[in-house]
């Protein structure tokens, strides 16, 4: 068979095995969402409350096993997710929402 033979068939199956429904990537949503609508970076815990109300849930504190670790708290929003190093802002990051696909674990190959 030519080449032209067996690279056609390729491109038709390549064509037809591509997903009919589109996903929602969580950093298409993070590169389109106002960076307003997040808690700014150095805000204190008492500003980042007073703005968006009491969180959904105040996780368990990470770190601080050596002086050199601070202590990071983390507290949950229904739209993000707000870290905290000691008793102010360090990030704001958006959580997935249901149907939403985000980044994929790199797997040994």
């Amino acid at each position: 068979m030519n080449r032209f033979g067996t690279t056609l068939p390729l491109l038709l199956l390549c064509a037809l095995a591509a997903p009919a429904g589109a996903d929602t990537l969580l950093i298409e949503r993070v590169e389109q969402a106002n960076p307003a609508a997040l808690p700014a970076r150095g805000m204190s815990m008492a500003q980042v409350q007073a703005r968006f109300g009491e969180p959904s849930a105040r996780l368990d504190p990470r770190g601080g096993q050596k002086s050199a670790w601070p202590v990071i708290h983390r507290w949950t929003y229904p739209a993000f997710t707000v870290y905290f190093e000691r008793d102010k802002v360090i990030d704001a990051v958006l959580n997935p929402q249901p149907g939403e696909t985000g980044p994929v674990p790199v797997t040994a190959r």
